[in-house]
């Protein structure tokens, strides 16, 4: 990228939400050495955490070097290999069960969550399919049905793991892109009717699933609170604990093995208590200005005629702020309690890998239309 800047304001607000993250990573696992579950070294997280980060910055830095074109031509591949991947952990010897689920294969030192994967894939994928079904987003059978077909397939798969969570991500993807790409409103609020009539089914027939939905809606009755709502009573303790300013770095009491989850889903209530109501502002802040300004990319390389690149920040847009306000949602009782972690932020090796590479992604379709600007080909 010789001549030309990268966006330092994206630079700058993803290094930002990355740093809070690993410090708050820190401060919300240092007492897990203390948990008989867990069983490790004060900075164990801590460690694995800045080696995923190390790993997922190589990564980011490769994906700012390849052209937005040839993402475009192997996007098939790409979701190809994602598909794959969501097959394979679920085969038993080869996909990681944990707490039930199999969500992760085991990839040396490291494991890959198949899913993260799989929001990068439906990215790409979704952004080619609207750029080549440009002409027939009237129609159901041209402009949707192929596309409807293949989310349907993956959903499939995403909900044997299962991860509802994740599907959710994946739908609002591609439904996203294929919306900002033209899609026919008519078209797309029947889709949308029925797939909030899916979703709704999938929890009606899951009797985990309306506990949870019954814990959310009176988390503090005494069945629910030292059961379903667990987690999200210690969650609420814990934004109040902190009120304004809260109670210090490093000084949070739900931490301390009361809190399910802490360093994961739920790391904005441990910023909410130890970094206060301010904390949690900043915090909401950056995500504000990362996915005001993922959108201006977008917009921008829409009207230089890069439509795929387009479509792709702006799908990283959809991306970034309905994982954040999910999780914020969670944590706050907003929603239903769902294992969607905080963008950047939160420990996890695999969404912090995906997070960035699709930084990457943003940074470079901003790279090429400053190209662009300049008289210069991509």
């Amino acid at each position: 990228m010789t001549g030309i800047s990268p966006d330092w304001g994206v630079l700058f607000v993803v290094f930002s939400l990355v740093l809070i993250g690993t410090l708050m990573v820190f401060s919300a696992s240092i007492s897990l050495s203390d948990s008989p579950k867990y069983k490790v070294a004060v900075d164990a997280f801590l460690v694995k955490h800045a080696i995923s980060l190390g790993v997922a910055a190589v990564v980011a830095v490769i994906v700012t070097t390849i052209p937005m074109k040839v993402w475009k031509q192997f996007s098939p591949l790409i979701f190809f290999l994602g598909f794959v991947l969501l097959i394979v952990v679920l085969i038993p010897g080869i996909g990681k069960n944990v707490n039930g689920s199999y969500r992760w294969i085991q990839v040396g030192p490291f494991q890959l969550q198949a899913t993260e994967f799989m929001k990068v894939a439906a990215l790409l994928f979704a952004a080619n399919f609207t750029v080549r079904k440009q002409n027939f987003m009237h129609s159901f059978k041209k402009g949707f049905l192929p596309m409807g077909i293949v989310i349907g397939l993956v959903g499939l798969l995403v909900l044997l793991e299962p991860d509802l969570g994740a599907l959710i991500m994946i739908v609002c993807i591609s439904m996203g892109i294929l919306f900002l790409g033209g899609i026919n409103f008519g078209i797309f609020i029947g889709i949308f009717v029925v797939l909030i009539s899916i979703f709704i089914g999938v929890i009606l027939t899951s009797p985990w699933r309306m506990a949870r939905i019954f814990a959310y809606l009176d988390p503090w009755s005494a069945d629910h609170a030292l059961g379903k709502s667990y987690q999200l009573s210690h969650s609420l303790i814990a934004f109040g604990r902190g009120e304004m300013f809260g109670v210090g770095l490093g000084d949070a009491i739900e931490k301390q093995n009361y809190l399910p989850e802490a360093h994961t889903d739920f790391i904005l209530a441990i910023i909410g208590e130890e970094l206060g109501f301010v904390g949690v502002l900043v915090v909401l802040a950056l995500f504000l200005w990362l996915v005001k300004r993922a959108f201006e990319i977008g917009r921008k390389a829409i009207l230089l005629k890069h439509f795929f690149s387009g479509l792709v920040a702006q799908g990283i847009a959809i991306w970034f702020g309905v994982q954040a306000f999910i999780n914020v949602g969670v944590a706050s009782g907003l929603l239903p309690t769902k294992g969607l972690t905080l963008p950047f932020v939160s420990y996890g090796g695999s969404a912090l890998l995906a997070c960035l590479a699709a930084a990457a992604l943003l940074l470079r379709v901003d790279y090429e239309n400053k190209l662009t600007m300049r008289g210069g080909m991509v």
